[in-house]
């Protein structure tokens, strides 16, 4: 018989990833680290000479963000599939899930008003927008410390420690 555990670390589609190699986490560096630097941008739109120009690349990281949160949403949801009913693991992906599109759908409302601000001769990074941006990122981590215990806590998707092993010469 095949454990919950050992059903976590399968994928149910190719889509996911082979075993041991999922697609989730080769993904989701493309929001955080444009959705980070989005941030840094308006940061150094506060105290610039080109403010207009940081804050319109400011949009654009947001956008790519956006963009690469819905392809790393797409084999994050297969995971979560994988997951047995009634665990904690499956608690604790719904949780991540739902920071995630949150985060996501929130990153389009800030696009959206940034663009419209941008639209009525708004000039750099209006304070409302960039304060949702920080309280955005912030809701990202803490999702991602959740992404964290699913792999390295519960072992949802990591291979086997027989499989493990063979690296090590086992």
């Amino acid at each position: 018989m095949t454990s919950d555990r050992d059903l976590a670390k399968r994928p149910v589609s190719i889509l996911a990833g082979p075993y041991g190699h999922p697609t989730h986490p080769i993904l989701v560096p493309i929001p955080i680290g444009a959705w980070a630097a989005s941030l840094l941008f308006d940061i150094a739109a506060q105290s610039s000479d080109d403010a207009e120009s940081l804050a319109k690349s400011s949009r654009g990281l947001i956008a790519i963000g956006t963009g690469g949160a819905l392809l790393a949403a797409v084999p994050g949801f297969l995971d979560y599939l994988a997951i047995p009913k009634g665990t904690k693991a499956k608690t604790v992906a719904l949780t991540h899930m739902v920071l995630n599109l949150t985060t996501s759908a929130t990153y389009m409302v800030n696009l959206r008003w940034r663009r419209s601000l941008a639209t009525k001769g708004g000039r750099g990074v209006d304070t409302g927008p960039m304060k949702l941006s920080a309280i955005s990122l912030a809701a990202l981590g803490v999702s991602g410390y959740l992404g964290g215990k699913l792999a390295y806590g519960y072992g949802v998707r990591v291979a086997d420690e027989d499989a493990q092993a063979k690296g090590f010469g086992g």
